[in-house]
């Protein structure tokens, strides 16, 4: 008598088994394969680039005083500071001069045995915005104050409008590129791939105001405006990626 297999199942089983691994490699999507050959695909890339000139000012002015008792260097500072507040709020505009204060700080001054003999005081005030004459006449009337540091920046609205203008730019210089290429390998038209818009720092030229150029100023007159001049950089948007040619 021929013998029973216990488990009859067990070929089925293997049955199953083999098809379905056969049927899920059937499946797999593209990218799981063999990448296939690219065919007809070009990499280039197209740029739009503008000079521009810093549309924003900042000019940190310091108040410093000094004595033998910290609540009295404290008291000298809060006067200069209030009093040169006042006046700068007086030329203040939303956007174009911003006022605020900026470290206020009190440090032991030492003798030569080492002792503490007294104690240095400083204080700063800020002025901020994209009125550069405003904001250099205002720190020219604040000479009881002394410039501590002139800096140049690009406002954000300006950066995005460049941004936005250059961009457009270096997208259909892109395109008028790929019609080239396609033309030139005799091919009808293109069809665009991945594609990456990147920008690049200016990368501006500061122009520091020296402060012997504030003390020749104030010889000449109090009141007078504190010279300044931004710097000039260059702002570039790429775009760069993939185009398949179509015949």
């Amino acid at each position: 008598m021929q013998a029973v297999s216990r488990h009859p199942f067990r070929q089925t089983a293997k049955l199953v088994i083999g098809l379905s691994t056969a049927l899920c490699w059937a499946t797999l999507p593209g990218a799981a394969r063999a990448e296939a050959p690219r065919e007809n695909v070009v990499s280039f890339s197209a740029s739009a680039t503008r000079e521009l000139v810093q549309d924003l000012l900042q000019i940190t002015l310091q108040a410093r005083a000094e004595g033998s008792v910290a609540a009295e260097v404290q008291s000298q500072l809060k006067q200069q500071l209030d009093a040169a507040l006042s006046e700068a709020r007086k030329a203040a505009a939303a956007g174009a001069m911003e006022v605020r204060t900026g470290s206020f700080h009190l440090s032991p001054r030492y003798a030569n045995n080492g002792r503490v003999n007294g104690w240095i005081g400083q204080a700063q005030l800020v002025l901020e915005g994209t009125d550069m004459a405003r904001i250099s006449q205002t720190a020219g009337r604040l000479n009881q104050l002394q410039v501590q540091s002139v800096s140049y920046g690009l406002s954000r609205a300006l950066r995005e409008a460049q941004e936005t203008e250059l961009t457009s730019q270096a997208i259909s210089r892109f395109r008028a590129r790929a019609s080239r290429i396609a033309a030139d390998f005799g091919q009808r038209g293109y069809v665009l791939g991945e594609l990456n818009v990147s920008s690049t720092d200016p990368g501006f030229e500061g122009r520091p105001v020296l402060m012997a150029a504030r003390a020749k100023t104030m010889e000449m007159a109090a009141d007078a405006p504190l010279p300044v001049e931004p710097g000039k950089g260059t702002l570039t948007v790429t775009v760069s990626g993939q185009v398949r040619l179509t015949p």
